[in-house]
């Protein structure tokens, strides 16, 4: 937050232009649910969505895993490897 004279820090102003009709009235509903201004609600809302901690893979692999856990586990039969391919050969003149 900037400082003010007294080297307080002030809360920072912002200004959202051109919001969609829908949502400001969405924004207002809500905030009269929660006995809240348009702003503070929108406040509350930022604050929120900014606090969740960004999830990481593992999070992710944990999630999907005790969503599909429950059902059990497929065993997939493999086929059996097969040798790779013989290195290219660049030994001839047009390589040279």
């Amino acid at each position: 937050m900037p400082a003010n004279p007294a080297g307080r820090s002030e809360p920072a102003t912002l200004t959202i232009r051109r919001l969609d009709p829908e949502v400001k009235e969405r924004l207002r509903l809500r905030a009269a649910r929660h006995g809240r201004s348009m702003e503070a609600e929108a406040r509350e809302i930022l604050k929120q969505a900014l606090a969740a901690r960004p999830e990481t893979g593992a999070e992710l692999y944990a999630a999907i895993r005790r969503r599909f856990a429950p059902l059990g586990g497929v065993e997939l039969d493999l086929p059996p490897r097969e040798p790779g391919r013989p290195p290219p050969d660049f030994s001839g003149p047009e390589y040279g």
